[in-house]
């Protein structure tokens, strides 16, 4: 499945309003990226564009790329001096090439991975670098069994609906970006829990980013699969009354080979 094959699933004021962890955790990235005035970088997956404007704030000049038009209708609102288009991470061509490609929170949505992969390479001037960071191997893995478990108990099978994404491991995406061309300079995969808003955090969450298994639920039985997938999920994933998602993310840094 193609970015652009998910990109209207977006409710981009409730990614704003209750999701903001997402680009605020993708800020810490901008050090690594280190954009210079004058530099020309490319966000790939830009969203509500918070992240673009902190690379403009540095004196850049960025692009902010989206497959989800009411991502890109968002962004334009919050930061209309700047330069968004909608495109898929897949198929995108841009008419210069990029000192930089930065991406946050985006490439696990995107398949297949070779061709986004390859799309970047193409973005960058030879030597130009990559800066991303998305989930990894193992990420919100506990969310998903607890939101599984409770499809289970009645009687429905949800794994097709939670397991949507690409969680590579360090190894697996290093030799996917070597392949290409890319030289990897660093790999690494963490944990991050990350604080959920809310006494409904746990739901809302499933709402935001799994909102698919809301089709599959009957109304009706709504509140009780919640109810299950919360029971399930309190003792790993509820702490001092506050629900935390398993985030682990996996970060990169790479260049395009000179040659």
């Amino acid at each position: 499945m193609s970015e652009a094959q998910t990109a209207d699933r977006w409710d981009a004021q409730l990614y704003d309003a209750r999701h903001a962890f997402v680009w605020r955790y993708g800020a810490g990235l901008l050090d690594l990226l280190d954009p210079k005035p004058g530099e020309r970088v490319l966000d790939v997956g830009c969203g509500t564009g918070h992240l673009t404007k902190q690379i403009a704030d540095r004196g850049a000049t960025v692009v902010g790329v989206d497959a989800s038009s009411a991502m890109i209708d968002e962004a334009r609102r919050n930061f209309p001096e700047l330069t968004f288009q909608i495109a898929d991470a897949t198929r995108m061509r841009l008419d210069e090439p990029f000192d930089a490609v930065f991406s946050n929170a985006t490439l696990h949505w995107v398949k297949p991975p070779e061709a986004a992969v390859a799309r970047m390479f193409e973005a960058l001037k030879p030597s130009g670098r990559l800066v991303i960071e998305m989930g990894g191997k193992g990420n919100i893995q506990r969310v998903l069994d607890a939101a599984a478990a409770a499809g289970r108990e009645m009687g429905l099978e949800l794994h097709s609906l939670l397991h949507t994404n690409y969680f590579p491991s360090v190894a697996e995406y290093s030799t996917l970006l070597e392949r290409q061309g890319f030289e990897v300079s660093l790999a690494t995969l963490f944990d991050r829990p990350t604080q959920l808003q809310g006494d409904a955090g746990l739901r809302e969450w499933i709402r935001m980013f799994r909102g698919e298994v809301l089709h599959a639920v009957p109304a009706a039985t709504l509140d009780a699969f919640f109810t299950a997938m919360e029971r399930i999920a309190r003792p790993q994933l509820l702490r001092d009354n506050s629900w935390y998602a398993d985030y682990r993310r996996l970060r990169v840094v790479a260049s395009r080979n000179a040659g």
